[in-house]
C-alpha cells in the first residue's frame, strides 16, 4: 500500500538521520566545536540573500531527540491512523512539522526564526483541525490565535534590531547587554517564548489542542512546538535583566502550579497529560529565569522522551478502548494491556523523578539547584508543592486506568494487536530509562556535588512520598452524591478550570467586542441611522405621496379653487 511505505520511509530517513546528529552533537560536546556557516543564496547588484545556520551541540543533539521521536511517532502512526484516507496527508503535515522545527533550532538569525516559528504555528493549527468537527475547528483558533500574539511581538523585536544593523542576534547578546534596546527585545522574546510555551495568561490552548490527533499530541507535546518558545530563550539567555528573570520566574512558578493543581481535577486522559506537559513546562522556564539555562536544556531533552511514551501508551488505551478518553471508564487495564501498562507505570515514574530512570537526573538536580540557590519562601513552596502535585495526579491516573476495579469499558476483551505502536513505544522505553544518565554523563562530564543539610536533601524524595500516597487517597474517592468536589464547587471549579483561564480567553476576550458592536448594531443601524436613513425618507415619501393621493382623489372644488388661484398669481405676475 501507498501510505506504508510512505510511513516506512519517513521513518528510516528520520531514524537514520536523528542517530547521526546525536553522534555529531557528542563528538561537538566533546571537543568544543561551534559551526557557523553562512550560505548566499542569492546576489543581485549590492543587496544579497544569506541564509545562517548555527551548528553547536546544544542545537546538534536537539535535532537528532526531534528527529527520533518523530520517527517513532510515524512509525506508530502507521497503525494508529490505519484505515485513515487521509494519511498521506497527515504525514506530509508531521514532516512540515518537523522541518519548521529545524529551522528554528540551527537559526541564529531572526527571519529565519520566524519563518520556522510561524510554520510551527500554521501546522499545528492544520493539524489540531485534522478531526474536523466544531470542537477541532474551535481548539484550533484558540491555538491559533494565541499564537498569533508571540508571532507579533517576535515581529516587533525584528523591527528593533533593525537598531543593530543585522538579524544575526547571536553576535549581540554580549555587547549589547544592558543596552535599552536589548532590553525591549528581550522583552519581546520573552513575551513571544510564553505564548508558545503556554504560561499564564496564555495557558488555555495547550489542553485544548489536545483535539489533535494523539500521535501529533506525542510531537507537540515532548520536543517540538511548546520546546520552542524554551529553548529560544536558553539562547537569549545572557542577555536578559534582572527585573526580566524575576517576572518571568513568578508567571513559570505560577503556571507549574496551577497545571499540577488542574490535573488532579481533570478526568481526561490526554488533558491530564497534557497538563502534566504545562507543569514541567513552567519548570524549565523557571529554572531557566534563575540562571541555570543548561539544566533547563537538560531537562527539556528528558522530558521529551519520557513525554512521548506517556502520549503514545495514552495513544494504545485509547485506540483499543474505542476511542473512549475518560478514566473512570477505564480500570485494571494491566490484565488486559500488560506491555501498555508497563510502559505507562515507567513513564509515569520518570515524570515523578523515581531515581534512576531519565526524569530523575534532570529534576533531582534542578530541586537541589533550587535548595543551594538564592530565592524567597514562595518560588520555594512552588517548586517543591508542584513537584508533590506531579506524583499525586500521576499516581492518581495510574490507580484510576491500571488498578482497581473493571469499569464500564474496560470488561470488554482488548488486546494489543498493534505491532508498529509497540516497536516506537518500546524503543522510547529503553530511552526514557537509559537517556537521563547518558544525557548526563555527556552534559556534565564532571560529576555535580550539591551539598546541603539532611533535611533539604531529602525533601524533594519527602514531597514526593506525601504526592504518591495523597494521589493514592484520591483515587479511592467514590463517585456519588457526597463527594467532597461537590461540598466545596466553587473552588473545585476555579482549580479544575485552570483558574478560569479557557473562559477569560474564549469569553472574557469576546464578550465585550461582541456587546458593544450589539449596541452600536441596535442603536445606529437599527436606530438612529434607520430613522434619518433608508426607513425616514421612506416613510417621508410615502407621507407625502398620500397627502398628494388625497389632493388628487377628491372633488371638483379642490381643483377649481386651485385654477382660481393660479389664475390669480399669473394675473398678479403680468401687472408686476
Amino acid at each position: 500500500m501507498m501510505y506504508m511505505s510512505i510511513c516506512f520511509i519517513s521513518f528510516l530517513f528520520l531514524f537514520m538521520f536523528s542517530i547521526f546528529l546525536v553522534i555529531l552533537g557528542f563528538y561537538f560536546i566533546l571537543n568544543d566545536l561551534i559551526y557557523f556557516i553562512e550560505w548566499d543564496i542569492i546576489s543581485l547588484n549590492s543587496s544579497s540573500i544569506v541564509m545562517t545556520f548555527l551548528f553547536d551541540w546544544m542545537s546538534l543533539i536537539f535535532m537528532g531527540f526531534v528527529f527520533f521521536i518523530s520517527s517513532l511517532v510515524i512509525l506508530y502512526s502507521d497503525d494508529y491512523m490505519h484505515g485513515d484516507l487521509n494519511i498521506n496527508r497527515f504525514i506530509f503535515l508531521v514532516l512540515m512539522f518537523v522541518m519548521s522545527m529545524m529551522f528554528l533550532i540551527i537559526s541564529p538569525n531572526m527571519i529565519s526564526i520566524l519563518l520556522g516559528w510561524d510554520g510551527l504555528g500554521l501546522v499545528s493549527y492544520c493539524l489540531v483541525i485534522y478531526y474536523q468537527n466544531v470542537k477541532s475547528y474551535n481548539a484550533g483558533m484558540l491555538t491559533a490565535l494565541s499564537n498569533r500574539i508571540g508571532d507579533v511581538s517576535l515581529l516587533m523585536a525584528i523591527a528593533w534590531m533593525l537598531n543593530f544593523g543585522s538579524w544575526n542576534y547571536i553576535f549581540y547578546l554580549d555587547f549589547f547587554k544592558g543596552s535599552f534596546e536589548m532590553e525591549i527585545i528581550s522583552f519581546l522574546v520573552v513575551l513571544a517564548a510564553m505564548t508558545k510555551s503556554a504560561q499564564i495568561p496564555f495557558s488555555s490552548w495547550l489542553p485544548a489542542a489536545m483535539a489533535a490527533p494523539t500521535p501529533v499530541s506525542a510531537l507537540v507535546h515532548s520536543s517540538t512546538l511548546v520546546t520552542a518558545g524554551v529553548f529560544l530563550l536558553i539562547r537569549f539567555m545572557p542577555v536578559f535583566m534582572d527585573w526580566l528573570n524575576i517576572i518571568l520566574l513568578l508567571i513559570s512558578g505560577l503556571t507549574m502550579f496551577m497545571a499540577g493543581l488542574g490535573a488532579n481535577f481533570e478526568y481526561d486522559l490526554k488533558k491530564i497529560i497534557a497538563l502534566s506537559t504545562l507543569s514541567q513546562l513552567g519548570l524549565m522556564m523557571s529554572i531557566l529565569s534563575m540562571g541555570f539555562s543548561l539544566l533547563a536544556f537538560f531537562h527539556l531533552l528528558t522530558h521529551a522522551l519520557f513525554k512521548a511514551l506517556l502520549f503514545m501508551c495514552a495513544g494504545m488505551v485509547i485506540h483499543v478502548m474505542k476511542d473512549s478518553q475518560d478514566i473512570r471508564y477505564m480500570g485494571n487495564l494491566s490484565f488486559q494491556l500488560p506491555l501498555t501498562s508497563s510502559c505507562l507505570c515507567i513513564s509515569n515514574f520518570a515524570l515523578c523523578g523515581m531515581p534512576f530512570l531519565a526524569g530523575f537526573y534532570s529534576k533531582d538536580l534542578i530541586l537541589e539547584m533550587v535548595s543551594l540557590s538564592y530565592i524567597n519562601i514562595f518560588g520555594f513552596f512552588l517548586f517543591f508543592f508542584s513537584t508533590g502535585l506531579t506524583v499525586c495526579y500521576s499516581f492518581r491516573l495510574f490507580y484510576y486506568t491500571l488498578c482497581g476495579d473493571f469499569n464500564l469499558v474496560s470488561m470488554f476483551c482488548m488486546y494489543e494487536d498493534s505491532l508498529n505502536m509497540l516497536k516506537g513505544m518500546l524503543t522510547l522505553l529503553f530511552m526514557a530509562i537509559m537517556g537521563g544518565s547518558f544525557l548526563s554523563w555527556i552534559i556534565f562530564p564532571t560529576p555535580l556535588m550539591i551539598c546541603l543539610p539532611f533535611y533539604l536533601k531529602s525533601l524533594a524524595l519527602s514531597v514526593s512520598f506525601l504526592g504518591g500516597w495523597f494521589g493514592y487517597e484520591v483515587s479511592k474517592i467514590n463517585m456519588n452524591s457526597y463527594l467532597m468536589s461537590m461540598k466545596f464547587y466553587f473552588s473545585s471549579v476555579f482549580m479544575g478550570s485552570m483558574w478560569f483561564m479557557p473562559y477569560i480567553s474564549t469569553y472574557g476576550v469576546s464578550k465585550l467586542p461582541l456587546y458593544i458592536g450589539y449596541n452600536s448594531y441596535k442603536v445606529f443601524d437599527s436606530g438612529w441611522s434607520e430613522l434619518f436613513g433608508g426607513q425616514g425618507m421612506y416613510f417621508s415619501f410615502m407621507y407625502m405621496s398620500k397627502i398628494n393621493q388625497w389632493w388628487q382623489y377628491n372633488n371638483l372644488k379642490f381643483f377649481l379653487m386651485f385654477f382660481v388661484m393660479w389664475l390669480l398669481i399669473i394675473m398678479f405676475m403680468l401687472n408686476m
